[in-house]
């Protein structure tokens, strides 16, 4: 593969509390992405482990070891296909810590190469779960991506921060599904992603569960804010989205963009000393 171009499969399934059945779809999925010539694959938000308050109400009696040897099964066809995969799923600290809303970091070769917790948790999240507090890196064919996870999209401060690191595509995993139907989740999800993604200039793969509602389906963004690639909405699907760093595309904050990260935050030559722009009380 060419440096600077990245193909990444953006898979989305049903997520529910069966940690098998997640397994098989995750699988196939693996299958299909490496067969279609993918670099990455990315799954939803807890993909694997099924989500705590949605899925299933608490972790008493949760099956921390069958969700070990689902993750090493998805670690072994990793290595097998030779392909990364950006693994939503949960992993156990020590008790009585709560555990963490994660993103495995799974390189080509079948093993962990990093983990990502979801720094911002909801209120819910926060009574079942842990938050982390570090952003993950990592590159393939010279594009330097990152991982975020769905209640991060609220605050535009990450984003800045992938900014200032030079990532070229963000990774984010959500799981806003099996819900009654349409919300606000609806037509503010996506659309902020596009914002965040035009403003900061980066790539975006948005990964969702499609699980009855899903508000909007996974999507690939370019990075002037278009969606380019997007699956059916609520049903099993792929999407193949193509990173390619040599390509030019409408920007019009690029020449100010540093300033205002520096907190000077206007353009161009003030007129300082002009009593007409000083006295803001008259016409």
């Amino acid at each position: 593969m060419a440096r600077g171009v990245l193909d990444i499969a953006i898979c989305q399934f049903p997520v529910g509390r069966s940690i098998r059945r997640n397994g098989r779809y995750i699988g196939d999925y693996l299958v299909r992405a490496a067969d279609a010539g993918a670099d990455v694959v990315l799954f939803s938000e807890c993909a694997l482990s099924g989500y705590v308050g949605t899925d299933f109400p608490s972790f008493a009696g949760y099956d921390w070891d069958l969700l070990r040897a689902e993750t090493q099964k998805v670690m072994e066809l990793a290595g097998k296909l030779g392909i990364w995969v950006i693994l939503g799923s949960t992993h156990r600290l020590t008790e009585p810590s709560k555990p963490h809303n994660s993103m495995y970091v799974i390189g080509p070769r079948g093993t962990i190469e990093d983990r990502y917790d979801k720094r911002f948790c909801t209120p819910g999240d926060l009574r079942r779960l842990t938050p982390g507090d570090r952003f993950v890196y990592f590159t393939v064919n010279g594009v330097k991506c990152s991982v975020l996870i769905c209640f991060d999209l609220r605050f535009p401060e990450l984003y800045r921060e992938l900014y200032k690191q030079g990532v070229h595509c963000v990774l984010q995993s959500f799981y806003n599904a099996r819900q009654s139907g349409p919300s606000v989740h609806s037509v503010i999800m996506r659309q902020t992603m596009q914002c965040h993604a035009a403003t900061n200039h980066l790539w975006a793969a948005m990964a969702n569960s499609s699980g009855w509602f899903s508000p909007y389906p996974s999507c690939f963004i370019q990075p002037d804010g278009r969606i380019i690639q997007q699956c059916p909405a609520n049903r099993a699907a792929m999407i193949l989205g193509t990173v390619d760093l040599s390509k030019v595309f409408y920007d019009p904050m690029e020449e100010f963009r540093d300033l205002a990260i520096r907190g000077i935050l206007h353009n161009g030559q003030l007129a300082a000393a002009d009593p007409r722009s000083l006295d803001r009380h008259s016409f």
